[in-house]
Order: structure tokens, then C-alpha cells, then sequence
């Protein structure tokens, strides 16, 4: 008779075996994965808070005012917003504004890994020698001579939108004790729509189902999206935001509305749709 044993087991002992390490795999990989995400978003929370702890920090050091907004084309009197997401500009409005966060908040955020929300696709390549560098930071892949750097999170202290219809615009907190027209809000994770990367597609930093990678460039991060489509499907996802108080609170999109970025400042005229950065979806709670 046969022995049929393997290492000290019979065959259907074995079997068995394989079948329980299976079924404890498909239990525990989910499992890990899910654990990975909730540590994900910790580390996204806790970035967060560094950041509206930073420009407070700041805003100690400065007569209670926090850093102007980086997000703007142009110089002295010949600019426009642009979006959110800049950590640096194209160049200076003028010699008293910096066209770099980093130049503003680096006593106080030394990490650029801070300002980068941890589930996007993938690090920007230069984000840190571009944080340290400041106002002079300058792409070695490019010979444009200002280089702008667009992340992951938006920042809208001292930043101005457009919101449309009864709302009219946003205003973002110039200090801790904004005024009343003034939003809370400090920082979100990008979550947007129809960006000019991505055209009639959502995009966020967030992972979503069915989200591609939108590759980053040499002036700006990469993001996931989805694939572009007239009727897309709403990500089911959870984002966060930091507030000038410091708390961090997360939100999901069906708890937003949305903004458009400010394309002429003296009309409050907005980007077209199809064209430009696109829709930011704000938390709703920033607007009250």
C-alpha cells in the first residue's frame, strides 16, 4: 500500500492545511489592507494639524495674520488666483509677498512630507528640496526660471473663490480670529472636478474605486482620478479638513459645495467650465 505523506503529512491532511492558511489569508488581507488606510488617514490628520498648528505658529509671529495665499499668476497688479493646491507660485505679485509656502512656514514646518496628503498616488519628486529652497526653488529638469510646485492638500488661508448663486464667494481666514465673512477653513485634501488633467472626471488624493493614477508633471503632483465620463458616479470616499482652531474633522462628498477658482478678480469671474483647474469641493460645515 501506498504511503502517500508529504513532510510528515498524508495527502488530504495537507489539503486541509492549505485550505485553512486560504481561508486565513482572505480574512487577514482585507483585514491588513483596511489597517493600512486607517493608519493612512491618522498620518493625514495628523499632518493636519501640524499645518493649522504652523500658520498659527506663524500667525503669533505676525500681528495675528496668517501667510498671504501662494495660489496666484501674475505680478503686481496684473495677477489672478489660480488653485489651491500651490505650495509654490510662478513668481512673486511683489517684492513683500513670496511666491513660496515654504519661505513663509519653514521655522515652522520643516517636513515637506507635512504639506503632501500620505494616500496620493506618489510623492512629488522634488517636494522637499522645492520646500527648502523657497522663492528660489528652480526644476534642474526645466529651463523656466520660476517654477511653480502644485501638491496634494488645498490651503486657503487668505484665499479667495467663488462659490456662485445665493453663496457669492469665498473668503479664507486672514488670521486665528477671522472675521465674520471669513471661513474657518484651513487646509482640505484635494477633491475636485474637471480639472484640466483630468477633464470631466473627479480627482482627489483620496484612492476611490475605479481611480486611475493622473501622472505627475514637472510643475504639479499626481492625484487619482477617475475615467472621464459625462454622468460620473460621486467617489465614496472620506476626506479631511483642518480649521483655524486646530481640530481636524473628516467629511464625505455628499457634505460639500462646490467652488470654481477666481480667473478675473475685479468681476469675480470664474474659470469656464472645461477649462482651468476646475470644481474644489469645500466642506460645507467651512462655510457657516
Amino acid at each position: 500500500m501506498r504511503d502517500n505523506r508529504a513532510g510528515g503529512f498524508t495527502l488530504v491532511e495537507l489539503l486541509v492545511v492549505i485550505s485553512i492558511v486560504s481561508v486565513l489569508m482572505a480574512i487577514m488581507v482585507p483585514a491588513l489592507g483596511k489597517a493600512k488606510r486607517q493608519a493612512r488617514a491618522m498620518l493625514g490628520m495628523n499632518n493636519q494639524k501640524q499645518i493649522s498648528g504652523g500658520v498659527n505658529l506663524f500667525a503669533l509671529d505676525h500681528d495675528d495674520k496668517y501667510p498671504d495665499s501662494v495660489a496666484t499668476v501674475g505680478f503686481g497688479s496684473w495677477w489672478n488666483w489660480s488653485d489651491p493646491t500651490k505650495l509654490t507660485g510662478t513668481r512673486m505679485r511683489n517684492p513683500g509677498i513670496h511666491r513660496s509656502m515654504g519661505t513663509y512656514l519653514h521655522a515652522y514646518l520643516a517636513e515637506a512630507d507635512t504639506m503632501y496628503c500620505p494616500n496620493a498616488p506618489r510623492k512629488y519628486k522634488y517636494l522637499q528640496q522645492a520646500w527648502d529652497a523657497g522663492d528660489d526653488w528652480d526644476n534642474p529638469e526645466t529651463s523656466f526660471p520660476s517654477d511653480p510646485v502644485g501638491g496634494t492638500y488645498c490651503f486657503y488661508w487668505n484665499y479667495d473663490g467663488y462659490l456662485g448663486g445665493s453663496r457669492g464667494l469665498f473668503f479664507g481666514p486672514d488670521g486665528p480670529a477671522a472675521g465674520r465673512r471669513q471661513s474657518k477653513l484651513l487646509v482640505t485634501d484635494y477633491f475636485g472636478y474637471d480639472h484640466w488633467r483630468s477633464p470631466d472626471a473627479y480627482g482627489s488624493c483620496e484612492k476611490f474605486e475605479g481611480a486611475d493614477i493622473t501622472p505627475e508633471t514637472w510643475l504639479l503632483s499626481s492625484y487619482w482620478s477617475g475615467d472621464a465620463d459625462p454622468n460620473p458616479a460621486v467617489p465614496q470616499i472620506r476626506l479631511q479638513a483642518g480649521y483655524t482652531d486646530g481640530h481636524v474633522e473628516s467629511y464625505s462628498p455628499s457634505e460639500t459645495v462646490p467652488m470654481k477658482v477666481i480667473m478675473k478678480r475685479a468681476t469675480s469671474e470664474p474659470y469656464p467650465s472645461g477649462v482651468g483647474p476646475g470644481i474644489f469641493f469645500l466642506p460645507e460645515n467651512a462655510l457657516h
